[in-house]
């Protein structure tokens, strides 16, 4: 199965997020700790250009910590780095003040100037890593409309801090064509992709497949046998659930979406599908 996801209203998101890019002053890019350089758009390196940015690595209550470590070592090297989880309220602080800290040149800039406006920031990621939740928690309070799918924000919304700082919420877009299959799949895996456009017994078994290669213990632990192949695993976790129909055939839709919704919650454990020496 090849993976290809780019809807039209994607193609609009972006021009609208290239327009709304000259008004601003900085940028927070939101990554999927689990799967940050499959969360890296090829298409917002052009946004961004060369205004200042900082990366916010998301869901690290999901990830691998010693992993998510490694990650920020790696991504601060390049920019400004936090981790957080955006449904911590104890996280806002992190960010707000490495937006602060990025942006403050700017603000000087405006002071000298005798010019006094909000800066602006622009929150950018791929669908369903948290930016609108993030934007909720920065707020503390609900602003912008959150969901656990993709494509649930579907216009810029812009949300004012006490502190000044105006961000904008973007909705969550890919790019045109996936080069590399490994880098859908993970995007696939953490939901960035619509499972329905998906064939879900196959990206389940690549899931299956991925963690029993990184974390096996997670597998056994979680489901109660050791993997032997894709097929015959998915089987497996049809089986022990009791998601078989009559004469015993699988229930896949089901299926997948167990194991789906297992990483997605946390049950298998924490876990990274990919680490910054492999890029």
């Amino acid at each position: 199965m090849s993976i290809q996801w780019f809807p039209g209203h994607m193609t609009k998101a972006m021009r609208t997020m290239q327009e709304a890019a000259k008004t601003v002053d900085a940028f927070g890019y939101v990554l999927d700790a689990r799967a940050p350089a499959s969360c890296f758009n090829p298409e917002f390196e052009k946004i961004v250009g060369a205004k200042p940015c900082v990366f916010i690595l998301n869901k690290c209550d999901l990830a691998d910590e010693a992993a998510t470590q490694k990650w920020q070592e790696f991504l601060s090297r390049k920019a400004p780095t936090v981790r957080v989880s955006a449904t911590a309220s104890k996280d806002a602080g992190k960010i707000v003040s490495a937006l602060e800290a990025a942006t403050q040149k700017t603000r000087e800039k405006h002071q000298a100037k005798g010019v006094y406006r909000p800066v602006r920031c622009m929150i950018i990621g791929v669908p369903n890593c948290g930016k609108s939740t993030i934007i909720n928690c920065l707020a503390g309070r609900k602003t912008v409309v959150t969901g656990d799918r993709p494509g649930v924000t579907k216009g810029k919304q812009w949300v004012r801090l006490k502190n000044g700082l105006e961000l904008l919420d973007t909705p969550g877009t890919l790019w045109p064509k996936f080069e590399d299959q490994q880098k859908a799949y993970r995007l696939c895996f953490i939901g960035s992709i619509k499972d329905d456009v998906t064939d879900g017994a196959e990206v389940a078994k690549k899931l299956l497949a991925a963690v029993w290669q990184l974390y096996p213990h997670s597998i056994s632990s979680r489901y109660g046998f050791d993997f032997t192949d894709e097929q015959q695993s998915f089987a497996q976790v049809a089986a022990r659930r009791g998601f078989l129909l009559r004469g015993g055939e699988i229930d896949e839709e089901r299926t997948a979406k167990a194991v789906a919704d297992d990483f997605r919650k946390g049950k298998l454990g924490r876990i990274t599908l990919e680490l910054p020496e492999e890029v």
